[in-house]
């Protein structure tokens, strides 16, 4: 097995999906992927088919240099929104990936969110351009390495009502114990 940069807390209600080298923007797909972190993993899928029929936008907070300004990033409180659909379909393959995995282990599909999505760029593949005279400039592709981790949600249980206790002071147990010293040697001694 591949090690994956975050381990789940409890394997057995966890399952995990990765890509490697995959032939898709860094950029693009880091912004993605932190649009659906923390998501269920059904509903970061209807937003992901959202996004590729330009329903809602993913929202570009730290690559976002030249990109425009969209209402459907209003959303997400921000003004600055593409859609990315390469970045979506890579996505959603690893995602359907993902489901079917936590099928295999018989995780609730309704319970279970992404805890852990992580985008690292890949070694960059090289092209050339040429240009005017004469001269020649690189043309790179920035592909990346994918990894997603979901897990399934317990119910959570309430808390039993805690006894409310009264603070007490290093003087005031100081006297409960002093008390409690001179009860007990009272309660020794013979009555004259």
């Amino acid at each position: 097995m591949v090690r994956y940069s975050a381990t789940p807390a409890n394997s057995s209600k966890s399952a995990l999906a990765r890509g490697a080298y995959l032939r898709v923007s860094f950029k693009n797909t880091h912004e993605t992927a932190v649009a659906i972190s923390g998501m269920k993993l059904l509903k970061a899928i209807d937003y992901l088919n959202n996004v590729k029929a330009h329903k809602q936008c993913v929202p570009f907070r730290r690559f976002n240099g030249g990109v425009g300004r969209c209402a459907q990033a209003k959303e997400f409180g921000t003004t600055q929104g593409r859609w990315p659909v390469k970045s979506v379909m890579f996505l959603l393959g690893l995602l359907e990936n993902v489901k079917a995995n936590a099928e295999s282990k018989s995780l609730d599909l309704n319970k279970t969110v992404i805890t852990h999505i992580q985008v690292n760029a890949a070694p960059k593949q090289r092209r050339r351009t040429y240009r005017a005279h004469g001269r020649i400039n690189p043309f790179m592709s920035n592909p990346c390495h994918i990894e997603v981790i979901v897990t399934e949600k317990s119910e959570k249980v309430a808390a039993a009502p805690a006894k409310e206790s009264k603070k007490v002071t290093r003087r005031g147990l100081a006297l409960k114990l002093r008390h409690a010293v001179k009860r007990s040697a009272q309660q020794g001694k013979p009555k004259v």
